[in-house]
């Protein structure tokens, strides 16, 4: 029996129609790499509005779902989420304020955990970290989605700390990549491909000071973008 697509609530939040879609994705067993119908076909579909199923497939995009090539439309690279809400984090509605408090989280959290990843690494952990700061880096500049693979390099440094504690909490700092991408849309590629290089190469050198100082200034160029699209909704709102 083929699922019926409900007509959603114009109200309702966007991770909603995010199932909707991917769930149209699954029924209609649309291919990895085919084109989805237009933003215009989608959003009368699910009875919405064409800016709720932009910000549906901006997350979709981020999660590694979907990619939007410009000029010849959305195309699907995966059926299956890469990024789920384990922890409940999708009820929040105010984006900015989740991001900046999921922030403060990770700049309490992830230096440490680095200097603990920079002593325990073996050579092959060092040799993956690597090999995930090359793709991040070739993706961005080939303008391809590269969450994934952002997601997989900070998950690689957090289990090379050996703390089974620090392991539970990567999905906090995974759902705060997502979240961070989210807002900014690729605005960080130049301090993101240099921070990251930063953090390999101070592991490579068995170097913990260094890659402390590389993950905070990280996450410090994170937190200014944060602050400086914070400002620019506000003043939006105001205008």
């Amino acid at each position: 029996m083929a699922y019926k697509y409900e007509k959603v609530n114009q109200q309702l939040l966007v991770p909603q129609i995010e199932d909707q879609l991917l769930m149209y994705i699954q029924e209609k067993n649309i291919a990895i790499g085919s084109k989805l119908p237009s933003e215009y076909k989608l959003a009368e579909l699910f009875g919405v509005g064409r800016s709720t199923i932009r910000e549906a497939v901006k997350s979709l995009v981020t999660k590694g779902i979907l990619e939007v090539k410009r000029g010849s439309g959305t195309f699907v690279t995966s059926t299956k989420r890469v990024a789920d809400d384990p922890l409940g984090f999708a009820q929040f509605e105010d984006k900015y304020r989740l991001a900046m408090e999921l922030f403060e989280v990770r700049i309490l959290l992830e230096p440490e955990v680095a200097v603990a990843a920079c002593r325990n690494a073996t050579e092959d952990d060092k040799k993956h970290i690597k090999e995930l700061c090359d793709e991040v880096e070739r993706l961005y500049l080939e303008g391809k989605n590269h969450i994934q693979k952002d997601m997989e390099f900070h998950e690689a440094i957090a289990k090379c700390s050996g703390n089974r504690v620090v392991e539970v909490l990567i999905p906090v700092i995974l759902t705060a990549i997502t979240t961070f991408a989210n807002l900014t849309n690729r605005k960080l590629q130049k301090e993101t491909i240099e921070t990251h290089r930063a953090i390999t190469d101070a592991m490579l050198q068995g170097d913990s000071m260094g890659v402390k100082c590389a993950m905070i200034m990280h996450l410090t160029y994170n937190r200014q973008m944060l602050i400086e699209m914070t400002r620019i909704d506000k003043s939006d709102q105001t205008s």
